[in-house]
């Protein structure tokens, strides 16, 4: 069943991480959105690439400031204005737990940001700043790769294209490998990936490492899970699932 979906994401990379939801979505007639806090010119480049490969026919970009994500005005009306032009049937935005957990900077106020946003943008708020737009209340929210799922999406259809996405993020490959590069000990590296140092460039080793992270963890969520699903997105709902029978 196609959908209106919009992904409230901070750096980018999460756009490709719950890219199979999106292209699933968009090749079944539905519409496919992100919205991305923090990317700068380099990732944008690379995400517009990432969109045309997983049908996301719309990318906003924030524009917040890098280490001084906050409650302010101006940020909640930027992603009110999103939600309200997109009118999506369900959001997928980072899992709570995780993001608390994640040392990345910004994504703890991120957090409390997209989801005062996301109750604000089904009220009164802010309509003075966007006359054109009416309130927008989203019904059904997904946390993406959670600490603790609820429900997994299929990949079998969309695997080649969710990887040939992660390969547009140059900008992330290129920072991955240079990180485990100096992270990982030799040993280490060539156990994750057999001739990691002699891969050609920091871009390469980057990829390879996080090819190997991704099979890992949608493997994990399929099979390694007990599944019907060989490689699938974990994610976990908000709220009851709604079902007028038991499903089987």
């Amino acid at each position: 069943m196609s959908q209106r979906i919009l992904l409230l994401g901070v750096y980018g990379m999460e756009m490709v991480e719950c890219g199979g939801a999106l292209a699933i979505n968009a090749a079944n007639g539905g519409h496919s959105f992100a919205s991305i806090m923090l990317a700068r010119p380099e990732m944008q480049r690379d995400l517009h690439q990432a969109a045309e490969v997983l049908g996301v026919e719309q990318l906003f970009f924030n524009g917040f400031e890098r280490g001084g994500v906050d409650l302010r005005r101006d940020y909640k009306l930027a992603l009110c204005r999103v939600i309200r032009e997109t009118r999506p049937d369900i959001i997928i935005t980072q899992d709570p737990q995780h993001s608390f957990e994640d040392l990345d900077p910004d994504r703890r106020p991120a957090m409390g940001l997209i989801l005062e946003a996301i109750a604000l943008a089904g009220r009164d708020y802010g309509l003075e700043a966007m006359p054109e737009l009416s309130p927008h209340p989203v019904a059904t929210l997904y946390y993406m790769s959670p600490s603790r799922p609820n429900c997994s999406v299929s990949l079998a259809t969309v695997w080649q294209k969710k990887e040939q996405a992660m390969d547009c993020l140059t900008s992330q490959m290129t920072f991955s490998g240079q990180h485990f590069s100096q992270r990982l000990s030799e040993q280490e590296q060539q156990a994750l990936c057999p001739g990691f140092a002699e891969l050609p460039s920091d871009y390469h080793k980057g990829r390879e490492v996080q090819r190997a992270m991704d099979k890992a963890l949608h493997l994990h969520t399929g099979l390694g899970s007990h599944s019907c699903f060989a490689l699938a997105e974990p994610y976990r709902r908000q709220g009851l699932f709604e079902l007028n029978e038991l499903m089987a």
